[in-house]
């Protein structure tokens, strides 16, 4: 069989990984009935994979992921995806894999992305429909911690934590603010880091996708569909939540967060989730948990503009500068870190995002 020719809005920049593309796509073609002229981009994310979207002769369609090895693994996504459609959760289904190439050939969940309805529904003052969506989402995580299985996973360990948090000294405050860290300030760093540490390991275990976020949920029968979740590890039960709730694209107020993270703390502890009996412990183990995921991602950001030629990213920084600021200044024991972000913020984005 002779490899098809590629839609020409298909770009390539490995010649060799375009003729391999092309093999691959030519068996898979024929027998999930693909429509080749159809294939077109369909999205792309942070990291080095991209998606497409094909027809299929008699309606639908299929997407396929383009992960490049070795920046990009695909056999966790088909481990994780396994989890999930076994803990009866609505995930892309792997219809067909080659993971030495990196090719994929997944269900299409649609193209209704949570962030997106929910920043129509936020537009429009709908709270009615901005509450269903969460508590979609909200029941499918409590859902996602009881049935997927955590010691399935890779463990979120102290290495991780730290590796994670020591993304945002070396991109976010040198590269990006161009700032140099006094050794006291160093010393400060390193308290904040060890309290969080702390705190995320002192927390149950469970499932943990690092990315609940609107932007990996689709709205999607069932509801919601769940994206982006190769990653996966086994850590605290807190976090997933957090994400939720402070995103890095759409943010609620405080009484809105609260809200529906009283919900999801009575509903996870009657489904048995081992949850904080007092909701002031869980919650403040969310906020530091929360905070630590927020220097993660502000160092994330700051890379992905400094080091990968994706600068759009960086628009988001003063939100999570905003969400880390609040909860530092919060608690007297990581007040000092408030005082080492403020002049990163300055003063014009702590007047707007306080």
């Amino acid at each position: 069989m002779n490899p098809p020719d590629l839609p020409p809005a298909i770009a390539w920049a490995d010649p060799a990984r375009k003729a391999a593309f092309a093999v691959w796509l030519a068996g898979v073609a024929a027998a999930h009935r693909l429509v080749l002229a159809s294939l077109r981009p369909a999205s792309s994310d942070a990291s080095f994979r991209r998606y497409l979207r094909a027809d299929l002769e008699g309606g639908g369609s299929v997407i396929v992921m383009d992960a490049p090895p070795p920046q990009e693994d695909v056999r966790p996504f088909i481990h994780v995806a396994g989890l999930i459609a076994r803990a009866g959760l609505h995930a892309p289904r792997v219809l067909e894999a080659d993971p030495a190439h990196g090719f994929l050939l997944l269900d299409d969940l649609g193209d209704t992305l949570y962030l997106a309805a929910l920043q129509r529904a936020q537009a429009e003052g709908d709270g009615a429909r901005a509450d269903a969506l969460m508590r979609d989402a909200i029941a499918a995580l409590i859902t996602w911690q009881g049935n997927v299985p955590g010691d399935a996973l890779p463990p979120y360990d102290d290495a991780l934590l730290r590796r994670e948090l020591a993304l945002f000294p070396e991109w976010c405050v040198q590269r990006e603010c161009g700032a140099a860290w006094t050794s006291a300030e160093n010393a400060t760093w390193t308290d904040a880091c060890d309290r969080l540490v702390v705190s995320a390991l002192a927390q149950p275990k469970v499932a943990v996708h690092r990315d609940w976020m609107p932007r990996n949920l689709m709205v999607a029968t069932p509801n919601p569909g769940i994206l982006d979740f190769q990653d996966a590890v086994h850590g605290p039960i807190v976090y997933d939540v957090a994400s939720l709730l402070r995103d890095a694209f759409i943010s609620w107020d405080e009484e809105q967060e609260i809200d529906w993270a009283v919900r999801y703390w009575e509903v996870a502890r009657k489904a048995g989730l081992p949850l904080a009996r007092d909701f002031g412990e869980f919650w403040r183990a969310l906020e530091w948990m929360g905070l630590q995921r927020h220097l993660k991602v502000l160092g994330i950001f700051s890379r992905l503009k400094h080091r990968d030629g994706k600068p759009a990213y960086s628009a988001d920084l003063p939100r999570f500068f905003a969400y880390a600021h609040k909860v530092a200044a919060r608690y007297s024991e990581l007040r000092p870190l408030s005082r080492l972000l403020e002049p990163l913020m300055g003063a014009e984005r702590m007047d707007v995002y306080r």
